[in-house]
Order: C-alpha cells, then sequence, then structure tokens
C-alpha cells in the first residue's frame, strides 16, 4: 500500500494535473444551478459529480 503523502508528480506530471483540475472546475462553474443540484444529488459530491462527467466524456463515443 503506498503512502499518500510520500506520492511526488514530476514538474510535467503537476502540469497536466493541475491543468486537468482547472478543466473540471470550469466544467463545474458553467453548469446551470439546477444541473449542478442534480448531479450534487446524484453523486453525494461536487469531487464525484465532477468525475462521473470526465468519465462520460473519456467513454462517450467519439462524435463524427
Amino acid at each position: 500500500m503506498t503512502d499518500e503523502s510520500s506520492v511526488t508528480f514530476n514538474e510535467a506530471q503537476a502540469s497536466v494535473l493541475i491543468g486537468t483540475a482547472e478543466k473540471m472546475i470550469e466544467i463545474w462553474n458553467r453548469l446551470s444551478p439546477e444541473k449542478q443540484a442534480a448531479l450534487l444529488a446524484r453523486f453525494g459530491s461536487e469531487e464525484n459529480a465532477l468525475a462521473a462527467l470526465v468519465t462520460t466524456q473519456l467513454v462517450a463515443p467519439a462524435k463524427s
């Protein structure tokens, strides 16, 4: 088991992680209050709701 306090990222990994977090915040902020409320009700937290949105985008078939 990995001790989470010992996990480190190089600069490139950190940059990708920060960029992804910023995109997730942008997505959340673009949602209507009604959509945010529905996602919070379904997934319990903003983090879980965003993870579901990102996962949906990753597994969705490519649009042609």
